[in-house]
């Protein structure tokens, strides 16, 4: 089973790695799993070019995915569990179903909401934008 897991860092997020751990047996294969990791990283609107490089902005971009993947990455690894780890920028439910896409995920495995704003209380806006925008499966762990 290939698995798509977006992580922001959130306990949300936290909460879906840890139910991907505890059901690997129960998905065939005797838990086989081809488990991706994708963090993305929201674009920076407006023209900023002349304060700050894009070599700065990817910087930036890359040292947050790592901190946001640190805890899931170590919770796979704790269990053995092998993973690839995928960060992107933009929009982001629109990157987690186009990369969940493009890899032939079985299904996506997500929190119900992450680190957004007021607005995304109850389900998360991001989640249900994955949700609208994928034709595959979509499990929300809260």
């Amino acid at each position: 089973m290939k698995v798509l897991l977006p992580i922001d860092g959130s306990p949300c997020s936290r909460h879906a790695v840890e139910h991907v751990i505890a059901s690997r047996a129960r998905w065939g294969d005797g838990g086989a799993m081809d488990i991706h990791l994708v963090n993305v990283q929201p674009t920076v609107s407006g023209d900023i070019s002349q304060f700050v490089s894009s070599t700065q902005l990817a910087a930036y971009h890359a040292e947050e995915s790592t901190k946001a993947l640190a805890e899931a990455r170590a919770l796979l690894d704790a269990v053995g569990l092998k993973y690839t780890v995928h960060t992107r920028t933009g929009h982001a439910a629109a990157e987690i179903a186009a990369l969940a896409d493009a890899l032939q995920c079985d299904q996506i495995v997500m929190g119900t909401h992450g680190r957004g704003a007021l607005a995304e209380l109850l389900v998360g806006g991001t989640t249900l934008r994955v949700v609208h925008l994928t034709k595959m499966p979509v499990l929300l762990v809260k």
